[in-house]
């Protein structure tokens, strides 16, 4: 079990900027992804951004890339992801969800259906 609990949600006006974080307890190994996804009202959920550990790999949505920054921070049993968003938009408001999946296919992984450990969410508001 990955226990994941998402923190820094919340409302901003649009150009304005929020820092989420993902806080774990487990031991993270190499194959690993790490990822934030998020979901709208009546519309599925989508990969945000995602780190693969095992090759230290980056994956950003097109929208997302050069706004949003994920990385993570390993301090002994306590491993922290975060998602660093900059000029934020309407259009990113939405659920928050950070991700950890246990499936080490040796590569990047950005479908939902790949990750098997997810936080409650936290819900980023955006305004025009």
């Amino acid at each position: 079990q990955v226990p994941l609990l998402e923190s820094g949600g919340g409302s901003v006006e649009a150009g304005g900027s929020l820092s989420l974080s993902c806080a774990t307890t487990a031991d993270t190994y190499r194959g690993y992804c790490m990822g934030w996804f998020r979901q709208s009202p009546n519309q599925a959920r989508e990969a945000v951004a995602g780190l693969y550990l095992g090759g230290g790999g980056t994956y950003y949505e097109d929208s997302v890339e050069g706004r949003f920054t994920i990385s993570v921070h390993k301090d002994n049993a306590k491993n922290t992801l975060y998602l660093q968003m900059n000029n934020l938009k309407p259009e990113d408001t939405a659920m928050y969800y950070c991700a950890a999946s246990t499936f080490d296919m040796g590569r990047l992984l950005t479908a939902p259906s790949e990750y098997n450990h997810w936080g409650p969410g936290t819900q980023v508001t955006v305004s025009s």
